[in-house]
């Protein structure tokens, strides 16, 4: 009997963390995803209107794109592996996030980070991921041949498309697990 709730136990835990990384990570990274490609891509258009945009302008840009692709990559395969190997983590942000009042103040310092091998060095992975992507826009927009709004806007629409095509085979396949989990 204990392992029926153990394994239904954990199997809630697994859902409750995809249905956080959906709504906390996934929505956002699609709808900023969007709007920083469209206005990144804005001022692509605006330059080629009244400047110049050539060859340089596009590799520029492109690997601007690329920066933030890696960074966002990179970002995304550290939460699926939270979310594969530590379902609590996300499960227990997601019940803190739908309490409100006295409760959730409680509820968030008893809340830690899971520990793993390499958790001291995660704080420094988001630095240099930051620092990479403000780094690459400086430079493209200081030294390079992209205007200053698409120098800046273009990594992080590579940052957030790139979250959203990591988690894509990881929610739906939740969503085909949930579905024969009904059927039986």
């Amino acid at each position: 009997m204990p392992k029926l709730l153990t394994s239904r136990r954990v199997e809630n835990e697994t859902e409750l963390a995809r249905q956080y990384v959906k709504t906390h990570i996934l929505f956002p990274s699609v709808l900023l995803g969007f709007v920083m490609l469209l206005a990144g891509s804005a001022g692509l258009i605006y330059q080629f209107m009244v400047d110049t945009y050539g060859w340089q302008t596009f590799l520029e840009s492109t690997g601007l794109l690329m920066v933030g692709g890696v960074v966002g990559w990179g970002q995304t395969r550290y939460h699926r592996y939270l979310l594969r190997e530590h379902p609590g983590y996300f499960a227990g942000r997601l019940k803190t996030f739908s309490q409100s009042g006295p409760k959730r103040a409680k509820k968030e310092s008893l809340s830690r980070p899971p520990e793993h091998r390499g958790q001291p060095y995660v704080p420094l992975f988001y630095l240099a991921g930051v620092g990479a992507v403000l780094s690459a826009s400086a430079v493209s927009a200081v030294w390079g041949h992209v205007y200053p709004v698409a120098a800046f806007l273009m990594p992080w629409a590579g940052f957030f498309w790139a979250k959203m095509y990591g988690w894509r085979g990881v929610i739906s396949q939740g969503a085909r697990t949930q579905q024969e989990g009904k059927r039986r």
